[in-house]
């Protein structure tokens, strides 16, 4: 029987993930299909009726309906419920069960991209304190050894992103960048600061180690103004389409059975949809 799997969202007609599983479902050789799927926030209800019917082996939640979906699955993964945010739905007899791949996404993307990153105790920056920072905060807690300090244009929501996850971290609003600056060994932008022609006009990259790597989950552009200049002080990055990528990886192991691979034909495909 041909397993069907899905990405819900509104509007979804922006999603790559058709793509990303179309070419693994092609590459396996598996009967099954993945589809986009508009659907509005009101009728999420009649949705998740369809799934507990069996229609679909599971699907990807994108916006606005990564925190909906919380009060609708049967159950969710402890981390999801850390995070705030479900994107992964997997069906069961009946039972939908929610959990978030993202932090995998996350950490997938540096190891393929920057191997070794994580070795050795290094504080890490993370700039911006939404729904991606606390992602971003749940891996770091599992893989890195130093302290995590995140920084947001209001202090007051980092406070509060800080003492909803328990970890290492610290709170701290954009003037304290120079300060912590010589000591990061990571850091991580997790705002959408770069999307739409915008820019950090407070970030002196120079006061960075020359080992510091940096990140920017953004990748629309790939190459943003941050990653940019990161590259021009001689600093290692990493853009942010491999985590869209890697995240996607337990999903389908999860629907189809087969564990996919992240490749670099993978990404050509997708990169080339992409705006410059």
């Amino acid at each position: 029987m041909t397993r069907k799997a899905f990405v819900i969202g509104h509007p979804i007609n922006h999603s790559r993930s058709p793509l990303i599983h179309g070419q693994w479902l092609e590459e396996h050789g598996i009967d099954g299909s993945y589809e986009a799927i508009d659907v509005a926030p009101e009728a999420l209800p009649v949705f998740f009726e369809r799934l507990r019917r069996g229609e679909f082996a599971g699907g990807n939640v994108t916006i606005p309906h990564k925190e909906a979906v919380f009060a609708l699955c049967d159950s969710v993964d402890p981390l999801a419920a850390t995070i705030g945010a479900v994107n992964t739905l997997v069906v069961t007899n009946g039972k939908v069960h929610g959990t978030n791949t993202d932090y995998l996404g996350f950490l997938g993307n540096l190891d393929a991209n920057a191997p070794g990153w994580s070795d050795g105790p290094n504080d890490a920056m993370i700039i911006g304190a939404g729904g991606a920072a606390r992602a971003v905060l749940v891996a770091l807690r599992r893989r890195n050894g130093g302290k995590v300090h995140v920084l947001n244009r209001t202090l007051e929501k980092a406070q509060a992103l800080v003492a909803d996850i328990d970890g290492p971290f610290e709170a701290h609003g954009f003037d304290a960048f120079a300060e912590l600056a010589p000591q990061i060994g990571l850091v991580v932008n997790t705002s959408a600061i770069g999307m739409h022609g915008t820019r950090f006009d407070w970030l002196d990259l120079a006061l960075l180690p020359k080992t510091t790597l940096v990140t920017d989950i953004v990748y629309t552009p790939l190459l943003t103004p941050l990653l940019v200049e990161a590259a021009a002080q001689g600093l290692r990055t990493v853009d942010g389409l491999g985590m869209l990528l890697h995240q996607a990886v337990p999903g389908f192991a999860a629907w189809f059975g087969v564990q996919p691979t992240v490749t670099a034909s993978l990404r050509a495909r997708i990169e080339a949809t992409l705006e410059s």
